[in-house]
């Protein structure tokens, strides 16, 4: 199994109770929970979330985080942030899906 194929499982299970749909996007898999997309499973094991932008210095100060980018040399802004699979280990996943389902649950039914 590839880091980004365990990673979908394990985003799948953290995310079973919201009733994701999955979708390819963003080189991986992107988990939309109401239509909207909260994380997605990229290539090489890296998450990417939707995080609520005025979060995203406090985020980025956390090992494991970097700016999300969009090809080469892009970012894709403030309200996204990509985690490494170091940091995704154990318990790691669900403190780094936490803020972006507050952010999601922050912006109401779509």
């Amino acid at each position: 199994m590839t880091l980004q194929q365990d990673l979908v499982e394990r985003v799948r299970q953290a995310l079973r109770d919201r009733s994701p749909r999955e979708v390819p996007m963003f080189g991986g898999v992107s988990f939309m929970v109401d239509g909207r997309m909260v994380a997605a499973a990229r290539r090489e094991g890296e998450l990417l979330l939707r995080i609520d932008p005025e979060d995203a210095a406090d985020l980025l100060s956390r090992t494991g985080s970097r700016r999300a980018l969009m090809g080469a040399d892009r970012t894709m802004g403030d309200g996204w942030i990509s985690v490494a699979p170091s940091a995704l280990e154990g318990p790691g996943l669900d403190t780094w899906l936490a803020p972006a389902l507050a952010f999601h649950a922050s912006q109401g039914a779509k």
